[in-house]
């Protein structure tokens, strides 16, 4: 009766960890997906674009356009290094696709982010912001 049991526990295990790897990730199932959201006004039925979100073909997003009645409000593109995970720059257009702003990070030896670097479209440094992880 064990051994049936131990069996039956083993092939669990097994069919789960099968299943497991089928199951495709969070990055995964964003390989080259665009997602826009719409919205509609209470009291209309004519839905207006609201957002729209664009990932590359390794899942990361690589651009976000907001949109308002007169169209693009702001776009910020997300630049990565090589085939990472980690956003090394973003810069951020207005209505018009000027850049206004641009953003750099760096990042601590456990993936989180340690400063940013905030420059004007001329590429002066405008401003850092850093980053302090406590936990409670």
């Amino acid at each position: 009766m064990k051994k049936h049991l131990l069996l039956l526990l083993a092939l669990c295990l097994v069919g789960g960890a099968a299943l497991a790897q089928d199951k495709p990730g969070k990055r995964e199932r964003k390989k080259n997906l665009v997602v826009k959201e719409w919205n509609t006004r209470a009291g209309t039925s004519k839905p207006y674009l609201d957002n729209q979100i664009t990932y590359d073909e390794l899942g990361r997003k690589i651009e976000e356009i907001e949109y308002a009645s007169y169209g693009q409000k702001k776009r910020t593109t997300y630049q990565y290094e090589g085939e990472g995970n980690k956003c090394v720059s973003q810069v951020e257009y207005d209505d018009k696709n000027h850049p206004v702003r641009i953003k750099k990070f760096e990042y601590n030896d456990d993936g989180s982010r340690k400063r940013q670097y905030n420059y004007k479209p001329n590429g002066k440094l405008e401003s850092t912001k850093d980053f302090e992880y406590s936990y409670k």
